[in-house]
């Protein structure tokens, strides 16, 4: 495993640690994505640096897209296991323990994929240079999914059901 490698997964651990002690928490529900922007441009410049080193390309990128579907599902998936509920007429939400199974379970069909796809000679340790990236858009499904859950919790509650105490 090369230095670089070794850096990437180091990175990309660190990463997940930092997602799931913070899902784990109970938070308001907002629209920041600072987050996933952040993660999306450290993702970028590693994937870059990564794909300028390659003879093949288009072979990079296809697996890259079929990693970064992968990243949806699991996004998808775990935004499901995560609880939404309205406190003070605010949506909150809180991930589970499954939520935290499921980061962990991602990251391992991550460095999976990484090692079928790598078979390929020109772009072993893909997965590693990509972990980032593929947290980012993972987390970035994920915090849509909830958002949208918690837009619809808001939306049910009628001006009428909060009463006049509330004002």
């Amino acid at each position: 495993m090369s230095s670089q490698t070794a850096l990437n997964l180091v990175i990309g651990v660190a990463v997940l640690a930092l997602l799931i002690s913070r899902q784990l928490r109970a938070r308001p529900v907002r629209g920041n994505q600072r987050l996933v922007l952040v993660l999306v441009v450290i993702g970028l410049i590693e994937a870059v640096q990564y794909l300028q080193k390659l003879h093949s390309v288009s072979v990079a990128i296809a697996a890259l897209a079929g990693s970064l579907v992968l990243a949806a599902v699991f996004g998808a998936a775990r935004a499901a296991t995560v609880r939404v509920w309205m406190q003070d007429g605010q949506p909150w939400a809180q991930g589970s323990l499954v939520t935290a199974a499921l980061w962990v379970l991602a990251l391992a069909a991550h460095l999976g994929y990484d090692y079928l796809v790598g078979q390929h000679k020109d772009i072993g340790s893909i997965g590693t240079a990509t972990l980032v990236l593929y947290l980012a858009v993972s987390l970035g499904v994920q915090r849509l999914m909830v958002a949208f859950r918690a837009q619809r919790l808001v939306g049910q509650i009628q001006p009428a059901e909060i009463g006049d105490d509330a004002i």
